[in-house]
């Protein structure tokens, strides 16, 4: 290395100082050539900034977007340049849908190279605008120490969001003067007196009021006072598509989430409210049934809508009163509020909580292996504290609607619907939080996107249980297949390795169940062991959806 002259450091060093500056202390990622003077940086504090290495792009993005979940703090993903990045984007995009907190940092070509389609060159402020709040190319050394604490207010003010920044390979060894930050803190929206007036008084005259939690920006102290506003209003509280753990399913309030297969009831109730007060979810395609669970863009209900993003309010519903604020921002003025409530509220919480009581009773299903019954079995085995993670795919169905999470921080799940985001993720969690007990929940479909993590889970010791249910076939396609071109099938089968022979090699434990007894001696075996666990289920094809078979969904388009 060339001598540095006194008081100048690499642009590679600075960066890392940022970062630091700004209490960030674990990143994620795939290390490249194009940031090596980063990475050298990263050698200088080892001893108190992790960094992950991580076996794919995709996975170092979900890792960094789980993180970002979990703490309410940007996750760090550091990725090369080109095919980096374009695997990496996925995370982007899942943080931008689920409004998650994140910062990419991506290698990039010298800038005497830029716009001669050099070697993995891409230009990643029109390639990543669709996906990011912000995105940027740091082209002078002197200004990194600007542009990260730009990207940590950019990522948590507002609608929180990923930012993604390039950053060229020769302004990584340029060398620059130290540089100061101030270490950054979200701005974040506040409700006003007549807010908070209006919303009394809409709700003292309302006979039916529903309650509809979701989005980001919550936190454990959030959380507990929505739960003692419900319960000191007698107020029915659902949750939005994959944010159930932002109320304890076990309280009396809480009946049931308004996810893909909703209840239907829980649905009609809905339909029905005259007063909906929705908290921090955004009202997207999911949470709605396609838009048609609510009319658009006047529902029949009176819609107050919360939201800590101001571009979110009217975009898709117009609300009778749109308040700009965060869940950690307006709870505490709810819960200072002295509601008159009307007649029949508690009668109409214990009718909705019953309805919940009975959904979310186990059901049988085709086969040996009894999904619901496992997921009861999770519920009653696992810690308050446990995380659960999952992708996508038709197994999420019987996690969501049979499982109960009963505190804040204990469901990562991707709303923008992404597979191979349940490993990655639950080894994040797993780092973060080696005390508690983690689950990711998969597919074998799901599970095979992002199975090379296994390496990472040994490494690092995140001795994540994972649960992949096996049923040979991409099951949530094969049911849109089935109802629409019934017998028809084509690409949605699988061929599968011996899962357990996989883990083995990994170093994990491998576990097979095949009829619902196995599973809870295995789940037993997987608390106590030292290492990584890999359970497979054997999961009959005939099993589609909680209420749905293979052979119904052919008979009912016939």
């Amino acid at each position: 290395m060339a001598q540095i002259p006194e008081n100048h450091i690499l642009g590679g060093h600075a960066l890392i100082k940022a970062l630091t500056d700004n209490g960030a202390n674990i990143a994620f990622g795939v290390p490249g050539e194009s940031y090596l003077a980063a990475l050298d940086g990263l050698h200088d504090v080892q001893d108190t900034f992790r960094f992950i290495t991580c076996r794919h792009e995709a996975s170092a993005a979900n890792m960094a977007e789980a993180y970002g979940k979990l703490t309410g703090t940007p996750g760090i993903c550091f990725v090369t340049r080109g095919p980096g990045a374009t695997h990496a984007s996925i995370g982007l995009h899942t943080a931008f849908q689920d409004s998650t907190p994140m910062i990419m940092l991506i290698g990039q070509v010298a800038s005497d190279q830029v716009e001669r389609e050099a070697f993995q060159e891409i230009d990643y402020r029109r390639y990543l605008s669709e996906v990011t709040k912000w995105t940027a190319e740091i082209n002078d050394a002197s200004r990194i120490a600007e542009y990260i604490g730009r990207a940590f207010r950019v990522a948590t003010s507002g609608r929180p969001g990923p930012v993604a920044l390039a950053l060229p390979e020769d302004m990584l060894t340029q060398l620059c003067a130290p540089q100061q930050s101030i270490a950054y803190s979200p701005s974040r929206a506040h409700p006003g007196p007549n807010d908070i007036a209006a919303l009394q008084d809409m709700l003292e005259k309302a006979e039916r009021p529903l309650i509809m939690l979701g989005g980001s920006g919550w936190d454990e102290s959030s959380v507990a006072q929505a739960q003692t506003f419900a319960e000191k209003n007698n107020l029915p509280v659902t949750v939005s598509f994959r944010c159930q753990d932002r109320f304890d399913n076990n309280h009396p309030n809480y009946i049931g989430d308004m996810g893909i297969g909703a209840n239907p009831a829980l649905v009609e109730r809905m339909q029905h409210a005259d007063l909906l007060i929705v908290l921090g979810a955004r009202l997207g395609e999911m949470t709605t049934g396609g838009y048609a669970r609510l009319k658009v863009p006047v529902p029949d209900q009176t819609l107050v809508h919360i939201h800590q993003g101001a571009e979110e309010l009217g975009r898709v519903y117009q609300p009778a009163l749109a308040i700009n604020a965060t869940p950690q921002t307006i709870m505490p003025a709810l819960l200072s509020l002295t509601i008159k409530p009307q007649h029949g509220w508690k009668e109409n919480v214990s009718a909705a909580r019953a309805s919940y009581e009975a959904w979310n009773t186990p059901l049988p299903n085709p086969g040996a292996v009894q999904l619901a019954d496992i997921y009861k079995h999770m519920h009653e085995t696992l810690p308050d504290n446990a995380i659960v993670c999952n992708g996508a795919g038709n197994y999420a169905s019987w996690l969501h609607r049979f499982y109960r999470y009963r505190s804040f921080g204990t469901q990562l799940a991707p709303t923008s619907g992404a597979m191979g985001y349940g490993v990655p993720a639950a080894i994040a969690a797993k780092i973060v939080h080696p005390d508690r007990s983690v689950i990711a929940c998969a597919g074998d479909g799901c599970f095979m996107m992002s199975v090379m993590e296994l390496a990472t889970a040994a490494r690092y010791n995140a001795n994540v249980i994972f649960l992949v249910f096996n049923n040979s076939m991409l099951g949530t396609i094969r049911m849109h297949q089935e109802r629409e071109y019934p017998a028809r099938v084509a690409g949605t089968e699988l061929t599968n390795p011996d899962f357990v022979k996989l883990a083995e090699s990994f170093g994990a434990l491998g576990i097979k169940v095949s009829q619902s007894g196995e599973f809870e001696p295995a789940l037993e075996t997987a608390l106590n062991a030292d290492k990584p666990t890999l359970i497979e289920i054997t999961v009959d094809p005939e099993a589609i959806a909680p209420t749905a078979t293979l052979s119904g969904l052919r008979t009912n388009k016939k």
